[in-house]
């Protein structure tokens, strides 16, 4: 902050702000106040030329934008995972800017849940598990949580579109780009994207063949989301789940000091809420929904390149000064020799329903 004089901060007081947080929804209020007068007092030390653009929405090289009102010109870019993004501001906003809202497949979220699910480490965790799902040809699978759609795309392909995928996700934004990427692939036949509550599924009981979940359980309420899974599943139907694993050790291959190298892999591999489940009580949880023949998975992924320097940030924001130098040094012999990655580990469970 010493750097950048002219930013505030706004804290939002007694709130959770997890990745999934709809934070604009929650505090419109609260953020479109503390951002309107940061915008003001913006306006006072630099001059901008107003606009008028036409209401308009496209897409250029990746990037889908959209265009709002008049005035000075306020770019907007994507918010991380809240479902909402800008829409409860976008009113308020629009009245005194003119908006540019930004989008697409290479920015924020998005980009990130495609180059994840593109990772070989990442996509050899789900491989994994949809091999211990022994998918039959014709059934039918429900991805819960299916964010930008980059696993439903990946499973369409392996499997030739012999199944019916049905994809939901709470976050409306990601749902409109995961149908847009599945339309450029040719995929729109094979997967249908609906919104939905992961704790409340909007389908009859005994719906699906396969029910299926990747890296969402951590955040929601588990138990809830878990016998929302089965109660739609079919008997002698699967249910898959893939968590992020806190109660695990990560791996980094860096040249560090043993006690440095401990310290790192035992960061947590992201969070947990209060409910959500990322540790191995996920196989407890599967016995106490009732299901049979359980597969218990936990496993590492591996990543390399820019998905371990993405995975790194954890790493540095818990590390001392002494510690972080010593960390960017090996980093820096590792890559010049070909070596550097990061191992991350999940838990994996499949079972049957009776």
């Amino acid at each position: 902050m010493a750097a950048h004089p002219e930013a505030s901060i706004v804290t939002l007081k007694n709130y959770y702000g997890h990745p999934r947080a709809d934070l604009l929804t929650d505090r419109t209020e609260d953020i479109g106040a503390a951002m309107l007068a940061f915008l003001a007092r913006m306006d006072q030390l630099h001059t901008a030329k107003p606009v008028r653009l036409p209401a308009q929405e496209g897409e250029l090289d990746g990037i889908s934008y959209r265009i709002q009102g008049a005035g000075a010109p306020l770019v907007l870019l994507p918010l991380g995972l809240a479902a909402s993004q800008w829409e409860p501001l976008l009113p308020r906003l629009s009245a005194q800017y003119c908006t540019l809202t930004l989008g697409g497949a290479i920015l924020g979220s998005v980009a990130s849940l495609e180059a994840r699910g593109r990772s070989t480490g990442y996509l050899g965790v789900v491989r994994n598990l949809v091999t211990e799902i022994h998918l039959q040809p014709g059934e039918t699978i429900l991805d819960v949580g299916c964010g930008s759609g980059v696993l439903d795309r990946w499973l369409a392909r392996q499997t030739g579109g012999a199944h019916r995928i049905v994809a939901v996700d709470i976050h409306r934004t990601l749902l409109r780009e995961a149908a847009a990427l599945a339309t450029k692939e040719g995929l729109a036949g094979h997967i249908e994207f609906r919104e939905g509550n992961a704790e409340a599924l909007s389908f009859p009981d005994r719906s699906f063949d396969v029910t299926m979940s990747a890296t969402v359980m951590e955040l929601l309420d588990a138990d809830r989301m878990l016998r929302e899974m089965v109660r739609v599943t079919r008997p002698g139907g699967r249910v898959g789940v893939v968590v992020r694993a806190v109660d695990m050790q990560s791996f980094v291959n860096v040249p560090v000091r043993a006690e440095l190298k401990m310290k790192i892999g035992a960061l947590p591999n992201g969070v947990a809420g209060a409910k959500g489940c990322a540790d191995g009580s996920l196989y407890q949880r599967f016995c106490n929904a009732g299901l049979q023949n359980v597969q218990m998975l936990p496993q590492l992924a591996t990543y390399a390149g820019a998905r371990a320097h993405a995975a790194d940030e954890r790493i540095e924001a818990a590390l001392s000064p002494a510690e972080l130098a010593e960390w960017h040094t090996a980093v820096t012999q590792a890559e010049a020799e070909g070596t550097f990655f990061i191992a991350l580990p999940f838990h994996c469970a499949v079972g049957t329903k009776g």
